[in-house]
């Protein structure tokens, strides 16, 4: 198998991203990516002007988005890949999906409130591209730029996770339709990052295990937030479940990302990449 520097696994201004499509399109071609997804959450906005902008930039492209998901408590992330973007049973999903966003950022701006903090939804709004996919991270860039925190890593250590302060929980899409809006729209559907997730380990089999039933085809094996140890737990995982493997750096921000476009290990070579599964859908 030929090595290719694929970076299936980023985000724009399209939803928490700080880099237009056409910008992050150049940057992954300066930085040697051969085969590039936008995967913005519960959006796929962006999908038109990516696959232009790479088509550009001489890159090839597989369309992406990355679905929030609830399962056994937690947020999970599924990456979708090489689906047709105009699919209106997918659309229609992610609309539902980031319906629930608006109320909750009043939730999160009130609870930021109550400790000290006014203003944050209004501060929040003024980094959105889109106001539907207003998130924690739109918060946290507030929270940074007002002073609260140094850094964004700061922010998440004292608001807006479990416990501390403007941690509001949201009820996301169910497993079973995420991956089978993205498997009826033609494409593969990914556990993102799964190192990530604070799963007990019979909660993360059952994860993979109910991915797999409802269609599922791979794990990100290689991200930017996996370490050296994970990428190994997580290829076994690929092998253990017969999925393939993804790689993708999670890159949001030039200032905030810890791994740039392209600039990921490799993929270990006894697993089958996953967009080898996805060749015609390639562009």
């Amino acid at each position: 198998m030929p090595i290719l520097n694929a970076d299936l696994h980023c985000h724009s201004v399209v939803s928490d991203g700080t880099l237009t499509p056409e910008v992050l399109a150049e940057r992954a071609a300066a930085n040697g990516v051969e085969l590039w997804a936008l995967t913005d959450h519960d959006e796929v906005g962006g999908q038109h002007r990516a696959a232009a902008a790479a088509a550009g930039v001489g890159m090839k492209y597989l369309t992406g988005t990355e679905i929030s998901v609830t399962f056994a408590g937690e947020t999970v992330h599924i990456v979708g890949l090489g689906f047709d973007p105009d699919d209106q049973r997918l659309r229609d999903g992610l609309r539902a999906t980031r319906g629930g966003r608006g109320s909750r950022a009043q939730e999160i701006a009130d609870g930021l409130a109550q400790v000290g903090i006014p203003g944050a939804y209004e501060g929040a709004l003024r980094y959105v591209g889109n106001p539907e996919l207003i998130s924690r991270t739109h918060f946290a860039r507030f929270l940074v730029d007002a002073g609260v925190c140094k850094d964004t890593s700061e922010v998440f250590r004292r608001y807006l996770t479990e416990g501390k302060p403007g941690f509001v929980p949201h009820r996301w899409a169910a497993l079973r339709d995420a991956v089978g809006w993205i498997v009826q729209a033609g494409g593969a559907a990914v556990i993102a990052h799964p190192a990530r997730y604070k799963f007990t380990a019979n909660e993360e089999y059952a994860l993979f295990t109910e991915f797999k039933a409802h269609g599922g085809t791979g794990v990100e094996v290689v991200t930017g937030s996996h370490t050296a140890a994970e990428a190994v737990k997580y290829a076994g995982m690929a092998r253990e479940f017969g999925l393939a493997a993804s790689r993708g750096s999670d890159f949001h921000s030039p200032d905030e990302s810890h791994t740039d476009l392209g600039k990921l290990p490799w993929l270990p070579g006894e697993l089958t990449p996953v967009w080898e599964l996805l060749a015609e859908r390639i562009q």
